[in-house]
């Protein structure tokens, strides 16, 4: 009778089959690195939305004033005084910003609009005026994002693009961050028109008190529902082309190739 000798056998065989254990072990490497890719995603799209959108120090910062000046406006009814007092907080809060040297645009983006708002209300004698800048603002932003995901150039890719290092090339270099700028785009452009539906009518046939409520009730629920489509939508989506390396590997390449050419002819 002739013998088997399993050890023969699988002494020539891939060392992973031999222990029974090695095939589980990369394919368990191979998720490993598919996870940290994703997580890398996942926390480069989180980085980007926070500078964009200024994270939660500027929900509150857009936030805050237009609270203020409705609760003192539902004590007092005094305009004036609402006024100021949201207008000197924006102020403090942008200059806070400037002392710990941060952009000028989120230092004073807020500063404009609540005193827009509050020489407005000032004015006209009428408090329900120092929303509606914030209100027109966000309805031209609404029809601003239909607009331009109707038309393929989503407003949000304009946004987010440079702050990713792909610029516009997600235009015609990545259809998969298209769609998803597109799709994000159709979000923003949705719920601020809902939000815009709400106001509106209270602006027209409401009082201050009551629109002041609702639109800081209405402040941050929607920006972050908006924000959080946007991180689904682009998570999901394909890496963004970082053009700038591109260039900087082309400056490089163009660079080492004339050093060879003076080299080969001295």
């Amino acid at each position: 009778m002739t013998s088997i000798d399993n050890t023969d056998q699988t002494a020539g065989a891939d060392p992973a089959a031999r222990d029974g254990s090695g095939g589980s072990h990369r394919l368990g490497g191979a998720d490993g690195a598919a996870q940290g890719t994703d997580e890398a995603a996942r926390a480069v799209t989180e980085a980007a939305l926070f500078e964009a959108f200024g994270g939660v120090r500027g929900m509150v910062e857009t936030t805050v004033p237009g609270l203020v000046f409705v609760a003192i406006y539902t004590v007092d009814h005094d305009i004036k005084s609402s006024a100021i007092a949201s207008l000197a907080l924006s102020v403090v809060m942008g200059v806070a910003r400037l002392l710990q040297r941060d952009t000028l645009k989120h230092a004073f983006s807020g500063v404009f609009g609540v005193a827009f708002g509050a020489v407005f209300a000032m004015m006209s004698g009428n408090a329900k005026n120092f929303y509606l800048p914030g209100m027109l603002y966000t309805l031209g932003l609404a029809v601003a994002y239909i607009a331009t995901a109707a038309a393929k150039v989503p407003l949000l890719g304009v946004i987010l693009g440079p702050i990713f290092k792909e610029n516009l090339s997600w235009r015609t270099r990545n259809p998969g961050r298209l769609r998803a700028y597109t799709k994000a785009s159709w979000a923003w452009g949705l719920i601020l028109l809902a939000k815009s539906a709400i106001l509106f009518p209270l602006y027209w046939w409401g009082n201050a008190t009551q629109l002041g409520w609702v639109k800081v009730a209405l402040g941050i629920p929607p920006f972050l529902l908006s924000v959080y489509l946007t991180w689904i939508f682009l998570v999901k989506a394909p890496p963004p082309i970082d053009v700038i390396a591109e260039a900087e590997a082309r400056d490089a390449a163009e660079k080492a190739e004339k050093e060879r050419q003076a080299s080969a002819s001295s």
